[in-house]
């Protein structure tokens, strides 16, 4: 029944069958990392106000990750079908590995988007929405009011984040201390390796943005240095 509702809801909005397979041909010959950014957001995606989420999570990504990737973009309203349609196709059709939503995680009734990433999910991962209100509470006690959460599905990773950007780099980047030394983890620490298990390609990031977490017989060496420049290629 679930799938049901996924081939229907993607039939309203997509692509020619020659299309898809082109772009999964090339996505399959393509070992770099595809993010997809999806900021959700019923003014901002009518033009009332400019999106905030995109831009903060592309300059954290470019700052962090030591490796080119990927990144897909996409501004949608509040919206649970959309949001659901706008998941699947990002993972399913244009191959991303890893889906950052930003906004729609309160207790308002137009904040859907943890119901909607529930229902395109195989399997729940509860650590990251317990993790985010626990960083979160260090600013602000209303953080016990998000409902961030985070899902597998195939093999991508789905993580829903805050919708201001000063959150949002708290949330990925973790806690410093007055003289700027990490004293809480950040959330992205633990990405690089569930991006590993779930057959995702292998991420590094810059140790003095945020320090990713590996067991020593999960490293492995890589081809980028600290004299190698980031790039990220944003598609149209």
């Amino acid at each position: 029944m679930k799938r049901k509702h996924e081939e229907d809801i993607l039939n309203t909005a997509a692509t020619s069958n020659e299309a898809i397979s082109q772009e999964t041909t090339a996505i399959e010959q393509d070992p770099k990392l595809r993010v997809g950014l999806l900021s959700i957001s019923d003014r901002a995606s009518q033009g009332v106000y400019q999106d905030q989420g995109i831009p903060a999570l592309q300059d954290w990504l470019q700052r962090a990750l030591t490796e080119p990737f990927e990144i897909e973009t996409r501004l949608i309203p509040d919206e649970r079908s959309q949001i659901e349609a706008t998941l699947i196709e990002l993972v399913d059709r244009a191959g991303c590995h890893l889906v950052l939503t930003t906004g729609g995680t309160g207790p308002a009734p137009r904040d859907v988007t943890p119901e909607a990433t529930l229902a395109v999910g195989d399997r729940e991962m509860p650590g990251f929405g317990e993790e985010m209100r626990r960083i979160s509470r260090h600013f602000v006690p209303t953080a016990i009011l998000s409902r961030q959460t985070a899902v597998i599905r195939g093999r991508a990773l789905i993580v829903n984040l805050p919708g201001q950007p000063k959150a949002i780099r708290e949330t990925l980047e973790g806690l410093r201390d007055a003289d700027g030394k990490l004293s809480v983890e950040g959330l992205f620490s633990a990405i690089p390796y569930c991006l590993d298990l779930i057959g995702a390609p292998y991420v590094e990031t810059d140790p003095l943005i945020c320090r990713t977490f590996r067991p020593k017989s999960a490293l492995r060496p890589t081809s980028t240095t600290p004299e190698t420049p980031r790039k990220a290629f944003i598609a149209d």
